[in-house]
């Protein structure tokens, strides 16, 4: 196809009044369609009914450990939960630490210790003039959210397919001892679907920090969520790099079971030092006596360990994989060699991730919801919500059946091509 910066203004103008026909009829269609966050769909859902069932009243409710899982105690969770976490996170059980239901509650309950108690003796960071944080962009907006209310300046990092910026980041954190922390998610990317390289990973682990409790929050939120069998990204295990580059303390790393068993009832799980990891217990036990060992332990049984564990998750690609592909494959046909967007192809994770014309994300997430489909905000992969190009938009593809999605896909292909159109007839 022919790009449309070489069409001529009258091409434009009647392609224009062509889809703006193709556009009418579909909001006549009063569609009501969400592609707006990486949720598990129904059928993702009910793979894990079986959690349900595990646990029953007359059944034996005590840890390998003789810990009975009704009571009080345990504040680091039941021993198999450490090992089948740890296992997920690649670091031995003794560097794991459970947490409750989700990640996402672990990395806010990280960042408010680090603010009211600060990180293993040091200076509380709600007590310091300015404390930063760099961030990855595009990312993850609830990363960023976290940061932002606690008044947190972030700094955008450029993502490219190897990984962040590392130039940029040594320079920043090695520079400016007011540099705490580092948002990653460094295997299937949200929302690009990216996976860092080994030799970012290495960078990582051999960075020099000024600040002395600056902490790298490593979210490796899509670790095993491979879409194909026969390709997949492997990441290197940053702890153990940490380790090899005498920077043993520097990380937090992130785990948990929300996209594997049930999103919002799973068991979560930070993976640091020893030495981070006696810090965090000695914050915790002023906030709980244990966490819920009974979802532990229905977990624990349900997948037993971690091959039971993949073989789970190849059933979760084999419902995602087909919405990808259609996603990727409506892209390809309606805008390959148009030259007015670009977009990602992912291997694994929940996400999508497109770039169009500058100046034209904010509005084609505005026509497509016009026309009856819910995307995530533009901006919102950005600091603040603000993206200075407005030009990135993350296409969230699990949630919607197939069909929907094909239908949402139109939509979005349709509205892209729209506003790009007007973009250049402005120009």
């Amino acid at each position: 196809m022919k790009p449309y910066s070489k069409l001529s203004k009258e091409e434009l103008h009647n392609l224009k009044e062509q889809l703006e026909k193709q556009y009418e009829e579909v909001k006549k269609k009063g569609l009501n369609l969400d592609m707006s966050r990486g949720k598990p769909s129904k059928a993702q859902l009910d793979l894990s009914n079986g959690l349900m069932d595990v646990l029953t009243g007359d059944c034996n409710l005590v840890s390998s450990e003789g810990v009975d899982c009704r009571n009080y105690g345990v504040l680091d969770g039941i021993a198999e939960a450490r090992k089948l976490l740890a296992d997920m996170s690649e670091v031995p059980e003794r560097n794991i630490l459970i947490y409750g239901n989700s990640s996402l509650n672990v990395m806010f309950d990280t960042v408010a210790r680090a603010m009211s108690c600060g990180i293993m003796g040091h200076t509380p960071w709600a007590k310091l003039k300015k404390v930063k944080f760099l961030c990855p962009v595009p990312g993850y907006d609830r990363h960023f959210g976290i940061t932002e209310l606690f008044g947190i300046e972030m700094i955008n990092v450029p993502l490219y397919e190897t990984g962040p910026d590392m130039d940029m980041v040594e320079k920043l954190v090695s520079q400016d001892a007011s540099v705490k922390g580092i948002w990653c998610v460094p295997k299937y990317s949200n929302p690009t679907g990216v996976s860092y390289s080994d030799e970012t990973v290495r960078r990582f682990a051999r960075l020099k920090p000024a600040a002395e409790d600056f902490r790298i929050f490593w979210d490796n939120a899509y670790s095993i969520h491979h879409l194909y069998d026969d390709r997949r990204d492997v990441i290197l295990e940053i702890l153990n790099e940490c380790v090899k580059a005498g920077n043993t303390d520097m990380v937090f790393k992130f785990i948990s079971t929300s996209k594997v068993s049930f999103p919002g009832s799973g068991i979560a799980a930070l993976a640091a030092s020893r030495a981070n990891i006696e810090d965090a217990k000695e914050y915790m036990k002023y906030q709980t006596i244990g966490h819920d060992k009974l979802n532990q332990l229905r977990h624990v049984r349900f997948f037993k360990d971690m091959q039971g564990m993949y073989e789970h998750m190849r059933k979760h690609a084999k419902i995602l994989r087909p919405k990808f592909e259609m996603v990727e494959n409506v892209l390809e046909r309606e805008l390959g060699g148009l030259g007015i967007g670009t977009w990602t192809k992912p291997l694994g994770g929940y996400f999508m991730s497109f770039d169009s014309l500058d100046g034209c994300a904010k509005k084609i997430v505005a026509k497509a919801k016009d026309a009856g489909l819910i995307m995530t905000a533009a901006g919102a992969t950005y600091p603040y919500g603000k993206d200075p190009h407005d030009s990135n938009i993350r296409i969230a593809p699990s949630f919607p059946t197939v069909e929907e999605l094909e239908l949402a896909t139109e939509i979005f292909v349709l509205s892209v091509k729209l506003v790009s159109i007007e973009k250049l007839l402005s120009a």
